[in-house]
């Protein structure tokens, strides 16, 4: 009666033992004897020591820094380049049974990626069109590392350091750049000034009062100054007799 009490407890301390639980996001690869034997989902299940081993493995994604790599790019610039690379486990029976460390697997082959791919291009082309450098690299790491039953989901570049001497050559070409547009900007409003000069040319050309209208503006618009001089344009007397002699021809008409 005494053995058979101290085997029950350990039937019963055996059977608590073998009790697992698995969380929504994990999966269990079961090895029965050496042997794959399945997936089990998330929930309870039983592991019978020492027949059966099981090892965890999450389906959440991963965020994972991938360290500052020194790159030189197509046109021979040396740049630092810093990434982060998001990827799941999509198979956990290839996670477990074809790499011995997924994580670090796909830290070591993303760095290499980034420095073949980056090398490339070219400065200007890294500075311009990432989103399609970005969409590269994560093509290539997901061919590498889906035998493994991983997906890369999204590559980022996050930093670029640039020497200080190319900073110093970029910042002049940029006040360059803005000194160029800023003299584009002045001619085009030369231009269009100029154009609407000769339009109001055309207009006064056709009504002289017009002219007159305006250079007595203009002495009103000294006056307010309070200056005791006002110099009249010799085209304001010429003005001014074209303008009586306009009103006169009118008187005689009538």
């Amino acid at each position: 009666m005494y053995w058979a009490s101290i085997f029950g407890a350990a039937v019963v301390f055996y059977f608590l033992a073998s009790i697992r639980v698995l969380r929504q996001y994990e999966r269990g690869v079961v090895l029965f004897l050496g042997r794959f034997e399945g997936v089990r989902g998330p929930g309870l299940t039983f592991i019978f020591v020492p027949v059966q081993q099981m090892v965890r493995v999450s389906l959440r994604t991963v965020t994972m820094q991938i360290p500052s790599q020194k790159i030189i790019t197509k046109d021979n610039v040396s740049i630092d380049i810093a990434a982060v690379a998001y990827y799941h486990i999509s198979d956990p029976e290839k996670a477990v049974i074809v790499i011995e460390n997924v994580t670090n697997a796909i830290n070591q082959i993303s760095q290499t990626t980034v420095r073949n791919v980056v090398g490339r291009f070219s400065l200007d082309q890294l500075l311009s069109d990432t989103a399609s450098i970005n969409e590269q690299i994560k093509n290539v790491i997901d061919k590498h590392t889906e035998p493994w039953g991983t997906q890369v989901t999204a590559v980022e570049i996050k930093d670029i350091v640039l020497p200080d001497n190319m900073q110093r050559a970029m910042a002049k070409e940029a006040e360059a750049e803005r000194e160029r547009r800023a003299k584009i900007v002045a001619a085009e409003g030369e231009f269009q000034a100029a154009v609407k000069l000769g339009e109001a040319a055309d207009i006064i050309t056709q009504h002289p009062v017009a002219l007159q209208l305006r250079t007595l503006q203009t002495m009103a618009e000294i006056s307010i100054e309070k200056n005791s001089t006002i110099i009249f344009p010799a085209q304001f007397m010429t003005t001014v007799q074209e303008a009586l002699t306009m009103v006169t021809k009118d008187s005689e008409s009538k």
